[in-house]
């Protein structure tokens, strides 16, 4: 199930599904240890009339958006039926780890009632199943659930006292469903403790008058030590609710805002898109640095692993797109995390864990008897690049002076040095699908563009002898990729080579990562004729046919496809790809109305919330795979910025 919404603050990050459930909740880095790991469900229900509802059933309509240009939710849940309507305001204090939910019950029916919610919670502390404890602490009315150096307090204030019902078990635990069950009667056992696999239910209960309502808050204070979580507990009292609120929207709204840009002609739809897309991925970076791809852990049921890690390639674009939105500070981060995490040979692992170890791994460092280095290549070069984008945004020659030595000079040595010896292009690796092993041309023109960027940091830095042999190197790599990657017959670039035995063998298949890369990447001019014409080869055989429409990876893309007349799903990411050529290509402000399009084109098939995922169904619009997807908010923000800047140019 997609995630409908995330909030985050640079040590956690909570993702909750299209019923406003948590279903994700990452401490005390982003995107590691899911303390709600396979099998833990936020559950709410009510109690009225002596009929119980929990919200995720199909009784319910629930409407998830963030707040205007902040990083809090507005949940609606409407049960007609019951004749109540729930209003969430969560938010996850920006300053600590504080995640508070206020609620209002709404009464629609026309007499007075009394309303009992309850709340339940799941959690399985470090992904593992065993050892947890929960237990009622009767010296300030709260539920503290822990394992080792991860506690979590729950609490809540309604007319200025906690919680009205409580209880304690067993959660998926010899035939013990969980105390969830023991919420549909409307009265809690109030067991005070259990230890092994546990959860805890609470109840908030009011009378409510004829279309009235009553409000209430719950709140959920984490930390490594109880002691830490009982004073975040303490302080929420102190503070009090509403300002920790208020900060917080304050906060991000000051954040997302900073630049004041002009917009020109764009939507409000997608103007509002964009501020939505920057507070996501924000939610997205942890406080270290390090960038995970995808909270959705719901990934888990297609595959070995989850997109909670840090792939160098995905957060050099988000990265890029930060420094390009004016936020420079937190992009600085992700290239400190590169600096600390790359190899004493100069590459990138596959993926990388939010702490800072290497991820899992299916590239294998062995194949058909020959040995081969497990890498994509082209997360090695995106940092570079991505680090020089950074540099002329930030201007921080003190950073890259201090980086040169440990980041900049080992990368390039090895993108350097990593060639293959009879094309001179740079030597086999995984491709940016992660799919296929080979030469691949968006790796050689990202090498290309990289070994640029080295040439350009030694001449800032004066040192003469790197800033020639990265400019010859990047030159032998452009004439090379004219060279060998080229199908002269077809008028486009091949997707990959290999070489088997002295043998060049092509991979035809058309690849919209070939042609953003020698574009993006400066291998091409916009308009020379090898690009225009591969241009005419994308336009025919990866533009979805269908009343969706879109831009697909590549032909014949199997993962999630749901159609065998389309070459694959389109995905947010190669959509926003073809958009910049087009902005790029304009002469005319008439030119760029197909970009607006384009970009509506995205808002449209985006949650309310804003959520974009990795790819969609291309008849019905349904977000596929990963939501959200912080690489495809990158594209959207990067896009955007692009517009405006051709806009500015156009109107000079």
């Amino acid at each position: 199930m997609p995630r409908s919404l995330v909030l985050g603050n640079g040590s956690s990050l909570l993702c909750f599904d299209s019923k406003g459930l948590i279903r994700d909740f990452y401490f005390h880095y982003v995107g590691l240890e899911n303390h709600m790991y396979e099998g833990c469900l936020d559950r709410i229900g009510i109690f009225v009339d002596g009929v119980f509802s929990w919200i995720n059933s199909s009784d319910w309509n629930t409407l998830i958006d963030l707040r205007h240009e902040t990083l809090s939710s507005s949940i609606i849940a409407v049960n007609e039926k019951l004749k109540v309507e729930l209003l969430f305001h969560d938010v996850l204090y920006n300053e600590a780890d504080i995640f508070i939910r206020k609620v209002s019950v709404k009464n629609k029916a026309n007499y007075k009632r009394q309303v009992k919610v309850f709340f339940n919670h799941q959690f399985h502390f470090y992904e593992t199943v065993r050892g947890d404890t929960a237990y009622f602490d009767p010296a300030d009315d709260t539920i503290v659930h822990y394992k080792g150096r991860r506690i979590v307090v729950i609490g809540g204030d309604n007319n200025g006292k906690s919680f009205d019902d409580y209880t304690i078990g067993f959660f998926q635990y010899r035939g013990q469903e969980g105390t969830w069950r023991d919420s549909e009667d409307g009265v809690l056992s109030k067991n005070p403790i259990e230890h092994g696999p546990v959860d805890s239910t609470i109840c908030f209960s009011g009378n409510i008058d004829t279309n009235s309502q009553f409000e209430f808050s719950l709140y959920l204070t984490y930390a490594k030590t109880l002691k830490e979580a009982k004073d975040l507990y303490k302080s929420v009292k102190v503070k009090t609710i509403s300002h920790l609120i208020k900060s917080t929207e304050d906060f991000w709204h000051a954040w997302v805002n900073k630049m004041g840009f002009d917009f020109y002609d764009l939507s409000s739809d997608v103007i509002d898109l964009f501020k939505k897309s920057l507070l996501i991925m924000r939610a997205h970076v942890d406080n270290n640095g390090s960038i995970i791809a995808s909270g959705d852990s719901d990934m888990l049921q297609y595959g070995h692993d989850t997109y909670g890690y840090v792939w160098m390639r995905d957060g050099a674009y988000v990265a890029r797109a930060l420094d390009m939105a004016g936020y420079p500070e937190v992009s600085r981060k992700f290239f400190e995390f590169a600096n600390d995490v790359i190899s004493t040979e100069g590459y990138f692992f596959h993926k990388y864990r939010a702490d800072k170890s290497v991820g899992s791994s299916w590239h294998p460092y062995i194949k058909d008897g020959v040995r081969q280095l497990p890498i994509q290549e082209d997360e090695t070069a995106s940092v570079i690049w991505a680090l020089w984008n950074h540099y002329q945004h930030a201007l921080d020659l003190e950073f890259i002076e201090n980086v040169y030595d440990s980041l900049i000079r080992p990368a390039s040595n090895f993108m350097l040095g990593f060639r293959d010896g009879t094309t001179q292009l740079c030597a086999p690796s995984y491709d940016l699908w992660e799919m296929k092993f080979g030469i691949s041309t968006y790796t050689a023109s990202n090498v290309y563009a990289a070994l640029i960027a080295s040439s350009n940091f030694a001449k800032l830095l004066g040192k003469e002898k790197d800033e020639k042999i990265y400019m010859d190197g990047a030159m032998q790599m452009k004439e090379a990729i004219l060279k060998y990657l080229y199908e002269t017959q077809g008028g486009y670039f091949y997707k990959l080579i290999d070489i088997k035995d002295g043998k060049i063998l092509h991979d035809n298949t058309v690849d919209m990562s070939s042609f953003y890369g020698l574009f993006k990447f400066g291998v091409l001019g916009t308009e020379e004729p090898q690009l225009t014409s591969f241009l005419k080869v994308i336009k025919d055989k990866l533009i979805c046919q269908t009343k969706l429409s879109g831009i697909s990876r590549f032909e014949n893309d199997q993962y999630y496809r749901v159609s065998k007349d389309i070459p694959g799903n389109p995905w947010f990411i190669t959509t926003l790809w073809f958009s910049e050529y087009q902005i790029s290509v304009s002469k005319t402000l008439d030119d760029l109305k197909k970009v607006k399009e384009w970009l509506n084109w995205v808002f449209k098939n985006a949650l309310p919330s804003g959520v974009l995922s990795e790819q969609v169904d291309p008849f019905t619009g349904a977000q596929l795979s990963a939501s959200p997807l912080s690489w495809s908010h990158a594209e959207f923000v990067i896009t955007v910025l692009e517009y405006i800047k051709k806009m500015e140019e156009l109107e000079k």
